[in-house]
């Protein structure tokens, strides 16, 4: 299975701009820049890389858990999963160093500490967590 992505740039890193889109048509042609990326520019000017990895995370985490927590016989009626994606100034470049995963789960019927096992697992096992090359960390509040 393999999934794409593309990107275009114009213009000059500080000055220039891109666009983004996926085949599925979520994004098509959706911009980005220095000021969305490094500026904390937000509105609806468009997004940034970390952002998208950021719901990625999130996307792919969930999704893990649920595995996880349906192989152990339990149907989860939420989770809702936040990644906060940390971009920092490191070795005269820019790194995605820290991912934190903040979870708000509604499972009936499962232990804290079963929840808190299954949750520690798919944070490891998602495919998006085996891909970042930064620290993971997970608050998981069960509800």
């Amino acid at each position: 299975m393999i999934r794409t992505g593309s990107a275009v740039w114009h213009g000059t890193i500080k000055d220039g701009n891109g666009t983004i889109t996926t085949p599925s048509g979520v994004l098509s042609a959706t911009p980005y820049s220095f000021k969305l990326r490094f500026e904390d520019e937000s509105g609806r000017n468009g997004t940034n890389p970390e952002e998208l990895i950021g719901a990625a995370h999130a996307g792919c985490y969930s999704m893990a858990l649920s595995g996880q927590l349906t192989r152990a016989g339990f149907t989860p009626e939420s989770l809702a999963t936040t990644a906060a994606v940390t971009l920092e100034q490191k070795d005269g470049g820019f790194a995605i160093t820290k991912v934190h995963l903040t979870l708000d789960a509604k499972v009936p019927g499962i232990s804290a500490e079963q929840f808190q096992e299954l949750a520690n697992a798919a944070k490891v096992g998602c495919p998006v967590s085996k891909v970042l090359n930064a620290e993971i960390t997970l608050t998981a509040t069960l509800g």
